[in-house]
């Protein structure tokens, strides 16, 4: 088998089921070193599931996934070394200080104590917590709580992170301050693979996206080809004469073969628009009519993903139980107390290796 060793992750025909449920159906990922790749679906898709076996804390069914040319599977020790997985859920000890959290952690991962405590520092500064490095974690709002989180990832410096929704129930302010740390973290040469149901995170983000639904990959690109897979844009224009709307629609139908839409007093929307056509009608009509102002829309990762799926990302997809099970609204397979637990030994067993003079 030919091992791509430029990139980060390389999964072929994963599945992975629970029960009657296949929570990954045949998953084909190739994940490139050096930037942000998004995993886009809506809450059961199988984007979880997918995270633990790629962090080795789930063996798939069938099918092959490697880190950096490592089996998952095979070479588990290999893996976790490169890697760390951040949860969705903040997994820091509220008793402690924020300065505490990174302490022990970086402890447990065989830092000698003057080296973990300036490791903490290191971070804690990158992560503009200095102010609050001595207050207990119990404290901190849902913002910092992420950022020590994704801080006490990085304690081992790993070339792979994994983010499972990194800002669910996060305010639109702190959802800012954490794409910036992630934003941070790949300019300081971390891969970073994230999970969410956030177009807008995605979009923000992501380099390249995939999109998953009910455990399959049904699309895979730049932002930019996924909005152009699924249409073309819509071209708003505004006139200085509301007169001038029936001569402008006229032109514009003439131009772009397609009818324009009366969608204010002076303005008209044309969908369905293409860039160079675009170009061409406003030339012929500005000189007919003027216009006051003109913008071109393309397609959002919502539409993008509405019209692969058949619904809105956020949505859920419907549990395939048995009745009176709960589904709990997740992956299938462990829920969230499993997960919460799976995550804290993954942080543990995860790149457990640093070189001697930090030890």
């Amino acid at each position: 088998m030919n091992v791509n060793t430029e990139l980060a992750v390389e999964t072929v025909g994963v599945v992975k089921s629970f029960g009657a449920t296949k929570a990954v159906d045949g998953l084909d990922l190739a994940v490139p070193a050096g930037a942000v790749y998004g995993v886009l679906g809506p809450n059961g898709a199988g984007k979880t599931t997918t995270l633990r076996i790629l962090a080795t804390l789930l063996a798939p069914d069938a099918g092959s996934a490697r880190v950096f040319g490592h089996d998952v599977v095979r070479d588990a020790n290999r893996v976790r070394e490169r890697i760390s997985l951040t949860g969705q859920f903040a997994s820091v000890d509220n008793d402690l200080t924020g300065v505490e959290n990174l302490v022990l952690l970086a402890r447990l991962h065989g830092y000698r104590p003057a080296a973990a405590r300036e490791r903490a520092r290191d971070l804690l500064e990158a992560f503009d917590l200095v102010e609050a490095a001595e207050r207990p974690a119990r404290g901190y709002s849902g913002g910092m709580r992420r950022r020590l989180d994704v801080a006490a990832g990085l304690i081992v410096r790993p070339q792979l992170m994994f983010l499972d929704e990194p800002t669910t129930g996060l305010d639109p302010r702190s959802r800012n301050e954490v794409w910036d740390i992630i934003r941070a973290t790949v300019e300081r040469g971390t891969t970073v693979l994230l999970t969410t149901q956030y177009l807008e995170e995605a979009d923000q983000l992501a380099q390249r996206v995939a999109v998953i639904d009910h455990g399959k990959l049904v699309a895979e690109g730049t932002p930019g080809e996924l909005k152009a897979s699924v249409g073309r844009g819509s071209l708003r224009i505004e006139l200085r004469d509301p007169a001038d709307v029936p001569e402008a629609s006229r032109i514009l139908v003439g131009a772009l073969g397609a009818p324009a839409e009366n969608t204010g007093r002076a303005e008209l929307t044309v969908r369905g628009t293409d860039p160079r056509s675009v170009a061409r009608a406003l030339g012929e009509l500005t000189q007919t009519v003027e216009v006051d102002d003109f913008s071109m829309d393309r397609p959002s990762l919502d539409e993008v993903f509405l019209a692969l799926t058949g619904r809105p990302a956020t949505s859920e997809v419907p549990p395939a139980r048995k009745p009176g099970r709960k589904q709990g609204g997740r992956d299938a397979g462990p829920g969230r107390r499993d997960t919460r637990a799976g995550r804290s030994k993954g942080r543990a067993d995860t790149a457990a290796t640093t070189t001697e003079e930090t030890r």
